[in-house]
């Protein structure tokens, strides 16, 4: 596969996974009554996000050993960004498994907490591909 149909497929990944990301912010609505719905949704959004992310840095790492990319600022914040993304990620989930989520406080907490974290998780992706689009466009260079 050459170096831009992987860019390409990062790209589309890049896309599905902010889609995937704004869809997220209605798991607390749609399990606003069911705590244990609310457990099994964020298990179930917390693999997907997982794979998803993986996927994304999978096709990018991809791209830049094949196209001898090197290893350049952009690369490395991608990096970054996407260990500090998995990191939160694992530790909301925990978080939520390990709450008594049948204290009703607890309960509204977490889907609070829930929701900001995706508000900040899509921050964080709008951000970088808000950067790149500049580097491509030749604003800014990273």
């Amino acid at each position: 596969m050459e170096t831009a149909q992987m860019l390409t497929t990062h790209s589309i990944l890049v896309k599905a996974f902010l889609g995937f990301l704004f869809g997220g912010l209605f798991i607390p609505l749609m399990t606003s009554k069911n705590p244990l719905g609310f457990k099994k949704a964020s298990f179930i959004y917390t693999m997907i996000f997982q794979a998803i992310i993986t996927m994304i840095a999978f096709a990018g790492l991809v791209a830049v050993f094949t196209g001898d990319l090197g290893w350049k600022l952009s690369t490395i914040i991608m990096v970054a960004l996407w260990a500090i993304m998995m990191f939160i990620e694992i530790k909301k989930y925990k978080l939520i498994k390990l709450a008594n989520l049948q204290n009703v406080e607890t309960f509204k907490t977490l889907k609070s907490a829930f929701v900001k974290i995706s508000i900040i998780q899509i921050l964080l992706v709008v951000i970088m591909v808000v950067l790149m689009i500049l580097k491509a466009k030749g604003v800014i260079s990273l």
